[in-house]
């Protein structure tokens, strides 16, 4: 029996402790994905933190011998859509509205765009990216938490990136019309 084996049967009986060890380790990452899928630091610190609270009440459904990572980044994206689904979202919160203005003028424009691009895509397909190139998962990982299989990971994966490539040409082209 592997350590972290060690640690979910120890979680499963309800040891509190073992839990925290075995799902520490993902918070960061977790964290990442929330913002990345929610935009905001806040909603995504009460994301993770609803998720590490269905990761323990869904614990005796987890199956030994699987990876924990997957299955808890899983949680926390359905977190992520359900919020982004919930009444108060598309409520613009003025507050807001000024915060994000000011660290956009800092930006550097390049960075602007990326970002503008980004937050333009469909939360499904930011999605992909996130888990892929900032949360450096490996296909089988990112299909694991967005169904399907590694290959359609891959293939939606570059899809997305050849959609970004496309918009940021356009908006390049545009800059440069309006210059």
């Amino acid at each position: 029996m592997t350590l972290s084996e060690g640690l979910l049967e120890r979680a499963k009986e309800g040891d509190l402790v073992a839990f925290e060890d075995l799902f520490t380790p993902h918070v960061a990452d977790a964290f990442r994905l929330a913002v990345a899928m929610l935009q905001r630091r806040e909603d995504a610190e009460d994301a993770v933190q609803n998720a590490m609270l269905k990761a323990w009440r869904k614990l005796g459904t987890f199956r030994t011998g699987c990876d924990v990572r997957p299955w808890f980044l899983t949680i926390v994206a359905n977190e992520c859509r359900s919020l982004r689904r919930g009444r108060w979202w598309s409520v613009v919160r003025l507050a807001d509205l000024y915060s994000d203005s000011a660290s956009w003028r800092d930006s550097l424009p390049l960075e602007l765009d990326l970002r503008r691009a980004l937050a333009q895509l469909p939360a499904d397909q930011r999605l992909l990216l996130v888990l892929h190139y900032y949360l450096d998962l490996p296909f089988a990982e990112v299909a694991a938490i967005v169904g399907g299989s590694p290959e359609a990971a891959k293939s939606r994966t570059f899809r997305v990136l050849r959609k970004l490539r496309l918009s940021s040409e356009l908006i390049e082209a545009a800059a440069e019309v309006q210059s």
